[in-house]
This record gives structure tokens, sequence and C-alpha cells, in this order.
């Protein structure tokens, strides 16, 4: 992936007509993303976690839909883990880890940025499924079949993300040494341009396909049935995990697509390649902010979310540092009648059912 968190700015390219300053953008990375980076992975990793702890010690994963909450949350973790490495990489202006660690967190990247796209789409098609094909969807949509999927589409993220991972080194270029995706001269422009297409194709053309299609079909179903309050419910979480998902990465597919035919549209000049550099820089921290969203969007749109992730606190939590306080016993068990409810088929902790 040709991104600004593997392929840091430098001082001059020369890749232009003619030599291009590019000191302004490498200083802004430096200043702007260690501290933001910091603030995302501390939030995420807290956001994310708790997802997945709710998941597992309250919901016990009883439909498949849980599963792919389960793994759209780890996706988001792995792609974490990568932050604080690239937030060094900008503050020290060069890469310290070596090509292994390069090639190993490039990876991790690519896997969780491509996992989490693919998992949001299998969250919008069983939204589809459960509501236009319900009679289908109570055989098809197991917790077995939900699990198998998500190791299929953890195989498709590692394909997805092989050009990235065997193409990233480290090497020394000037004074600096980098962790950026290295080709052949023969080859630079057919695997820049394939590494671009892809991106704006898996991130951005595909998942507005499916979201046309999908929601077409669901909200011609709902139309037809006006007192379905619940299913209307359902379909609100997983239509604003989507939506999200655009406003985030969305411009940084679109900058980036403009950055790699930028000779056609007459932005191949040193300003404009100035321009674009800062527009990436921008919009790829945009979307990797993106990653500590979903647990926010869990707690404000998910109405069993919220009692769920109450009924883990008073559980787990308030009952360690206050174990004889009948406030906390007497509140758990009130909020575990009220949402240990017998399984209907349709996801519960997130859709607001």
């Amino acid at each position: 992936m040709d991104n600004l968190a593997t392929s840091p700015i430098y001082d001059i390219d020369y890749g232009l007509a003619e030599p291009c300053q590019k000191s302004e953008v490498k200083g802004m990375a430096a200043r702007i993303l260690p501290p933001l980076y910091t603030l995302v992975v501390v939030s995420g990793l807290v956001g994310n976690s708790l997802v997945v702890l709710v998941l597992i010690t309250c919901k016990r994963l009883k439909s498949m839909t849980d599963i792919f909450l389960l793994n759209l949350a780890a996706s988001d973790l792995l792609f974490l883990l990568t932050l604080p490495f690239w937030a060094h990489y900008a503050a020290a202006s060069q890469w310290a880890f070596g090509g292994a660690v390069c090639k190993l967190l490039t990876g991790l990247y690519q896997v969780g940025y491509f996992a989490g796209i693919f998992f949001i789409l299998l969250l919008t098609v069983d939204r589809y499924l459960a509501i236009v094909h319900a009679v289908f969807a109570l055989k098809a949509r197991t917790v077995t079949f939900g699990a198998v999927i998500s190791g299929a589409t953890w195989v498709v993220a590692v394909f997805a993300s092989l050009p990235g991972i065997i193409f990233a080194t480290s090497q020394k270029e000037a004074f600096h040494y980098t962790c950026s995706p290295h080709y052949s001269t023969e080859q630079y422009y057919f695997w820049k341009n394939f590494q671009a297409l892809k991106m704006v194709i898996l991130g951005l053309v595909l998942p507005l396909l499916v979201m046309v299609v999908c929601y077409s079909g669901i909200l011609r179903t709902l139309l037809r049935c006006r007192n379905e309050r619940r299913r209307h419910k359902a379909v609100r979480l997983i239509f604003a995990i989507m939506i999200i998902y655009f406003l985030f990465w969305a411009p940084h597919n679109l900058v980036l697509l403009l950055s790699t035919f930028s000779k056609p549209v007459n932005l191949n000049n040193c300003n404009s390649s100035n321009r674009l550099d800062q527009a990436m820089q921008v919009t790829e921290t945009l979307g990797m902010t993106h990653c500590c969203v979903n647990p926010i969007i869990y707690a404000f749109v998910g109405e069993k979310f919220r009692r769920y992730l109450s009924v883990f606190f008073h559980k787990h939590v308030a009952k360690r540092f206050c174990k004889r306080c009948p406030v906390f016993q007497r509140d758990t068990q009130e909020r575990s009648s009220s949402v240990y409810t017998r399984s209907t088929g349709e996801p519960e902790v997130f859709t607001g059912l």
C-alpha cells in the first residue's frame, strides 16, 4: 500500500520534472502524527477490547453477526498495533526497526485494513439476508457458517496484502532509512498503479456497490413492512458503520487516485505535488482514526450494547471493588434479567433490538 505510514515524504522529491522541496510536508508529519496516533491507539485499544469482552463474556457469540463483529474488532486491534511504530517513524524521520519488522508491520497494517473492509461488507450482506431473505437466513446464518466465512475472509485479506508485504523493505535513501515499497525500475509504474487501483476498488468501489445493492433491497422490504420497528433498528447500526467507513476512508482513496495518476490531470508539478502530499497526509490520518470509531457507534446506536456493557462493568468491575455493596448486586440482577433474553435468531447486542 503506497501510504504515508509506510512511505514518508522526504526533503526533496526527484521524481518530478525538477527537484521539489518537501521539507514542509515532512515537518508537518513529525509534529502532528505522533500525538494523534497515541490518542488513537489508547482510545482504540480500550474501545475495541471492550467490544471483544462484551461479545465473549455477555453475548457469548450466539449469532453469525456476533462472529463478524468480533472479527471486525480484531481487525481494528491488529491495525492499531502498528500505529506506534508509524508514529515513531514520522517523529524520527527515518525507520529504525530494520527490514524484517518493516515487512511484518506493513503486513499487519494492510491485513487489518482489508479485513476491516471485508467484515463491514459481510455485516451488510448479513443484514440483507436476515431481512430480504429471512427464510433462507434462518438456515444459513449460523455461528459455524460465520466462523468458516470469517476464516476465509482473513485468508483473502492476506492475499490482498501480499504485494505490499513482498515489496516493502527498509533501505537507505540519501541520509535516511525508509520503510516503503521498492519496485524495480522496469515495473515501477505497473506496481504503483496496480496498488493504487487495488486500494480504490477494494476500499471504495466494492463497498459502494455492496451498499447500493443491499440497502436498496432492504429498503424495499422494510417499506412493505412499515410496522417492523425491530428490523428498522437492526439495519440502523450496520448502516451507520458503513456510512462512517465511507466518511473516514473515501477521501484518502480519492486523493490516492489523483496522486497516482497526476500526469493526466496536470498535477505533476512541484506545487501540486506538495498539495497532494499534504492531502494524503491529512486524509490517511483521518482514515487511520476510523479504527477507534466503531465502538463509539455501538455505544450510541446499539441499545442492547449499552445494556450489556453496563452488565459487564457491574459484574466484572464494580463487584470486584465493592463486593458487599447491595446496590451493585441488585442492579446487576435486574439488568441481567432484562438483557439475557431468549434468542430470536436476530442479533441482540448491537442492533438496538
